[in-house]
């Protein structure tokens, strides 16, 4: 497997002046044009990026400020990010692969069992979730279909020369995962729209001649692809799309551009719009388990919520998807992908030789080559070896929960004072250990609503989004399905882009 998780070079030499210059303490990766770009430039081109990204879509609804009939634009930058192409034709190869693997892990009862056993004694979250599955499971699987959206997010690792066969040429980093996503995979839209607004700032820079280093991405139109994919295979022409969504939608852009291009691609499907807690009220399942909505039969049920305990207010919420999941309706994803995309399968997929029951030989060396160093904190003698680890050197390490949708982890110090607190607890067994990634830095201009634009030392995450559809025994659809890059200050550990932390990004390849 490989690890290229060291801090520092081997040395303090430039490997590679076009692209990442190393010293013995931080990596900065060159980005697309000089830096700093003139004031007067900056004065110009900054209004015209924001009303560009206003008017293509680019928009999001503040929590802060939040007005039903306003938007603003999501913070973006400026230039889009510098990214190896040798690892991002990488990890677009191997999608296809971790589409396979998830779906054949999330077919496997005898492994999710032995996987989560511990964390439902201890996450309540995830043992309800486990609950609607083995309900389901005891009833009789009524829809043998499953929807998979996925979406495996990578950062680069700052490797040094000669720690794997990867890092042994240029630009000597790698991509390692970081989570593989399997509900509510979002910027879909967004992606996209971020190369948009690049190739319009390129162009305003006048240089042209850099637009071909901008890859082309068709994610809006993969994922929607697959669910109208999925509305085929349900065979009812008058059944509609459900998109379970929040109580109040603030990545509203992201979501409305989904039903569009479903619209686009298939002028007779009818998206409908429902919360866990109307659905409870206003669904039914009729006796053959068809889902009835409002009068409206349901063939795909995509959830843009339902990834957290919030979500679900009360027992109403959970009767609510246990009602979807007991319904003809495919559903993206079905609650045994929900738990497939759980970090403690990750971790257990980390093991040597786990990915070989679900992928050949070959296939699960290129898969395992994403991995970095995940580790269980289970009540073991491997659990303990864990959080010794941790408890000595924190810095090195990612504390995660079983949740979705950012905020979650813990890091650096503040891992020292939770494993001190639940280290000799069963607790500790909800969470999962992971060597912390440090991606190389480059700098690049952050606009945000009501703030002053400013240059700032930023990281990247890289998500791949990919489409899979199949039962137990046959997967009929699997596709790469575009990507999308998310952009961080190199200051903060979590970069939500609607906190202004994070903001839309597109990548610019190079050799």
């Amino acid at each position: 497997m490989a690890t290229c998780g060291s801090d520092c070079c081997s040395n303090g030499s430039i490997f590679d002046e076009k692209s990442i210059s190393c010293d013995k303490t931080t990596r900065v990766l060159e980005g697309c044009m000089p830096l700093p770009i003139p004031d007067d430039v900056l004065k110009e081109i900054v209004p015209k990026a924001k009303d560009f990204a206003l008017l293509h879509g680019a928009g999001m609804r503040y929590r802060d400020r939040y007005d039903a009939d306003k938007l603003e634009f999501a913070p973006f930058f400026l230039l889009p990010s510098a990214f190896p192409k040798r690892e991002f034709e990488r990890v677009v190869k191997i999608q296809p692969l971790i589409n396979i693997l998830m779906h054949r892990v999330a077919h496997d009862h005898e492994f999710l069992e032995s996987t989560l056993k511990n964390t439902v004694r201890v996450d309540s979250f995830t043992a309800r979730l486990w609950d609607i599955y083995t309900t389901v499971r005891k009833e009789g699987v009524t829809q043998g279909l499953s929807l998979g959206l996925v979406r495996s997010d990578v950062m680069l690792t700052k490797c040094h020369a000669g720690c794997c066969e990867l890092c042994q040429t240029p630009p000597y980093v790698t991509a390692h995962q970081v989570e593989v996503n399997t509900i509510a995979s979002g910027f879909g839209h967004l992606g996209p729209i971020s190369g948009s607004i690049h190739r319009y700032v390129l162009g305003e820079l006048r240089r042209p001649e850099l637009l071909h280093h901008l890859p082309e991405n068709g994610a809006l139109s993969g994922l929607c692809g697959g669910m109208v994919s999925a509305w085929k295979h349900y065979k009812n022409p008058k059944a509609v799309i459900l998109f379970v969504i929040e109580d109040i939608t603030y990545n509203i852009c992201d979501q409305r551009f989904h039903e569009y291009e479903i619209r686009r691609q298939r002028p007779d499907i009818h998206v409908i719009r429902r919360n866990l807690t109307e659905i409870s009220q206003r669904g039914t399942l009729t006796n053959d388990k068809r889902l009835i909505i409002d009068g409206d039969e349901v063939a795909v049920v995509y959830f843009r919520a339902g990834y957290e305990p919030g979500q679900y207010h009360t027992e109403a919420e959970w009767e609510a998807r246990l009602t979807i999941e007991r319904s003809k309706a495919i559903k993206c994803p079905s609650i045994q992908y929900h738990l497939a995309g759980t970090k403690k399968v990750q971790q257990e997929l980390a093991r040597p030789g786990m990915l070989k029951r679900f992928l050949s030989d070959s296939e699960a060396d290129h898969v395992r080559q994403l991995f970095t160093g995940l580790y269980t904190l289970d009540r073991d003698e491997e659990g303990d070896k864990a959080v010794k680890m941790a408890l000595e050197s924190p810095e090195r390490f990612v504390l995660k929960p079983q949740r979705e949708g950012g905020g979650n982890n813990v890091y650096g110090k503040e891992i020292k004072d939770v494993l001190e607190k639940i280290k000799d607890s069963v607790e500790r067994e909800a969470f999962i250990l992971m060597d912390r990634i440090r991606p190389p830095i480059q700098q690049n201009y952050l606009i945000r609503p009501h703030m002053p634009v400013s240059l700032a030392e930023v990281v990247s995450e890289l998500g791949i989004f990919g489409a899979v559809i199949g039962d137990d025994k046959d997967i009929l659809l699997n596709e790469y399905a575009g990507h999308m890059l998310r952009t961080k200050l190199s200051s903060v550990n979590e970069g939500g882009v609607a906190a202004g932390l994070g903001a839309l990004d597109s990548v610019f390849l190079f050799d």
